[in-house]
């Protein structure tokens, strides 16, 4: 599925609209600035798989600080059979600039 773009990222969430959305940084980092995702730091993916299962065919928006942590993410989980994870296109650095 074709990564999101913090603009759009932004304005669904402007809206309230209700999507699966994973911040995959590190919890220090969740807890100095953070967009409302559930933390899941991306070491800890692979043992947690157990609790997105009910999601693999669901829209899940994935983020980190740049883009980079949450695009693994994306590969790792797709490989596992997700079949619509978006990555945020320059993460939260890109979205606070917004």
């Amino acid at each position: 599925m074709e990564d999101i773009t913090v603009s759009e990222l932004k304005e669904r969430l402007d809206k309230g609209e209700k999507f699966h959305f994973i911040d995959v940084r590190e919890p220090w980092e969740y807890d100095e600035d953070n967009l409302g995702a559930q933390n899941i730091p991306l070491g800890e993916l692979p043992g947690r798989m157990s609790e997105l299962e009910a999601w693999k065919d669901e829209e899940i928006v994935v983020h980190c600080r740049s883009g980079a942590r949450s695009g693994n993410a994306k590969a790792f989980m797709s490989q596992s059979g997700f079949t619509k994870v978006r990555n945020t296109l320059g993460g939260i650095l890109a979205y606070r600039e917004l």
